[in-house]
């Protein structure tokens, strides 16, 4: 039986077969094998699958609650970032790119986890905050909410996710304005050259 543990790009969490690339955490989310919490805090992050042979029980009371994603780019809509331990060299590539789209000097994990967390709920509640973007804005990547659908964004084409994967392309409108899923911040990462991760049925299809 599928475990209520995988995350649309909406970041909802819901149960279904899709296998995930990564793993990732927004704090103590369970009671049993039951999803009581949408979060538990502004610390949402993205996890390697495997670190150092380390091995941790899923559904463990008292514990964080292992959540997973379909690709990078599925975990980014949620609102997620790369984790400072386990993947080390893909969280300095995220706050270098931060910088370099967004100035300032280097954030603190603190300040980006408190700016991502302000991009992606309606403070004071689990309602998800989406952002108007010009298209000719948004890096491939980054989702877009189209007709209700999540889109990956990805050169002139718009990839629908659904529960089963990636699946039917339309063309990526050349002017006006779209529904911009991504948190702002990170879809600015992306277009600063961050290497996100894409599922390959999204790359080939066509």
């Amino acid at each position: 039986m599928t475990e209520r543990n995988r995350v649309t790009p909406m970041g909802e969490i819901v149960s279904i077969p899709l296998r995930g690339a990564w793993t990732g955490n927004r704090g103590r989310l369970h009671e049993g094998h039951d999803i009581v919490r949408f979060h538990s805090g502004a610390l949402w992050l993205i996890c390697a699958l495997q670190f150092r042979g380390r091995w941790q029980e899923q559904w463990k009371p008292h514990h964080y609650t292992f959540l997973f994603f379909h690709d990078e780019a599925v975990a980014f809509a949620a609102g997620h970032r790369p984790c400072a331990e386990c993947r080390h060299g893909a969280y300095i590539d995220y706050l270098d790119a931060w910088t370099s789209e967004l100035g300032g000097p280097r954030p603190s994990a603190a300040q980006v986890n408190a700016r991502l967390h302000a991009e992606r709920l309606h403070q004071g509640t689990h309602r998800r905050k989406l952002h108007d973007s010009a298209w000719r804005d948004i890096p491939n990547g980054a989702f877009v909410l189209e007709s209700g659908t999540p889109k990956l964004v990805l050169d002139d084409r718009l990839v629908e996710w659904t529960v089963e994967g990636y699946s039917a392309v339309t063309s990526r409108p050349r002017s006006g304005s779209s529904t911009l899923i991504t948190p702002p911040s990170t879809a600015a990462v992306l277009r600063a050259g961050y290497p996100v991760q894409i599922d390959a049925a999204a790359l080939s299809a066509s």
